[in-house]
């Protein structure tokens, strides 16, 4: 009879670890993983990146991760963006979680990061969907003065240097996607980091940098109606200002970084996997409605 209690015991007990280690299992989604990269003046803790991912995560049914760089707000402003590059490079590396592949939300300039860690990041787990909302893709035409009386007066000091002067491009992180329509000789010659991700450089094309984002499952493009920030706002679809001209604004098709293909946008176009979303308010706020409608879908990709 002892021997039958002790038997029915530890069974009971078996059982209860089962159902515990099934229980312990929340944080597994049948959806492959995202992170989010944030914009300039923010920081993972800030309202706008926590409100979006606790959306995101809860619509979505994935599991989500706000990759930060350096210290945060701080950092977004005068970390050059080869840097934040590198830095979020090293991360997605050492996440064990993005090892099947994963998805990347990125608001504003931290789509900027996120094309670079597609583009540039060799080795990295792959990338399955690019979700940008906001982003200055082309390039912006005026240098942004936000972020408080400390950022504009260290910003405005260091760009009395000039924006494409060597000492602006390491200190000031917006000054690596300015792209001044009369002024693209000094663009393309002294702008660090956005000619090369745009394979702009006629006599430095990467074809590495076309195959990595024509890898993409889905390239998804986000334009706010109401934008303010990014100038023109055609450039979070890859428009922008003709050369030499301020006035008149290529569409994306009508751009030679597509017609030519520099970095693939042509050809994921063709292929149906680039997604131009225009949507309304201002600059990256979402209508709980349009996250639902065009980004939740592209999170809900399965595990491969």
């Amino acid at each position: 009879m002892g021997d039958q209690s002790e038997f029915v015991s530890q069974k009971f007990i078996l059982m209860v670890l089962i159902f515990q280690a099934l229980c312990w299992q929340p944080s597994f989604s049948a959806h492959l993983p995202f992170i989010l990269l944030h914009g300039v003046n923010s920081q993972c803790t800030n309202n706008r990146p926590t409100s979006y991912m606790k959306r995101l995560t809860q619509w979505s049914g994935a599991n989500g991760s706000c990759l930060e760089i350096g210290n945060g707000t701080w950092s977004s402003w005068f970390i050059p963006l080869d840097k934040q590059v590198e830095e979020a490079c090293n991360k997605v590396k050492g996440m064990k979680e993005l090892a099947n592949g994963y998805n990347i939300v990125g608001i504003s300039q931290g789509n900027l990061v996120g094309r670079g860690i597609v583009e540039f990041c060799e080795g990295s787990p792959p990338v399955n969907n690019l979700i940008s909302i906001g982003a200055p893709q082309a390039g912006i035409a005026s240098v942004p003065r936000a972020g408080g009386v400390p950022v504009i007066t260290l910003a405005n000091n260091i760009l009395k240097a000039g924006v494409y002067s060597d000492y602006a491009q390491k200190r000031f992180a917006p000054s690596g996607y300015t792209k001044l329509p009369k002024n693209i000789k000094g663009y393309l010659k002294n702008c660090k980091f956005l000619p090369k991700l745009n394979n702009e450089r006629p006599n430095d094309r990467n074809p590495d940098y076309k195959k990595r984002l024509t890898s993409l499952n889905n390239l998804v493009l986000i334009i706010h109606e109401n934008e303010t920030v990014i100038k023109p706002k055609e450039s979070s679809w890859f428009g922008y200002y003709e050369d030499g001209n301020k006035k008149k604004i290529l569409q994306p098709r009508e751009t030679k970084l597509y017609i030519e293909d520099w970095i693939g946008l042509k050809t994921l176009d063709k292929a149906g996997r680039v997604k131009f979303i225009k949507v309304g308010g201002p600059h990256v706020q979402m209508l709980d409605d349009d996250i639902k409608k065009y980004v939740i879908p592209y999170l809900q990709d399965k595990r491969r």
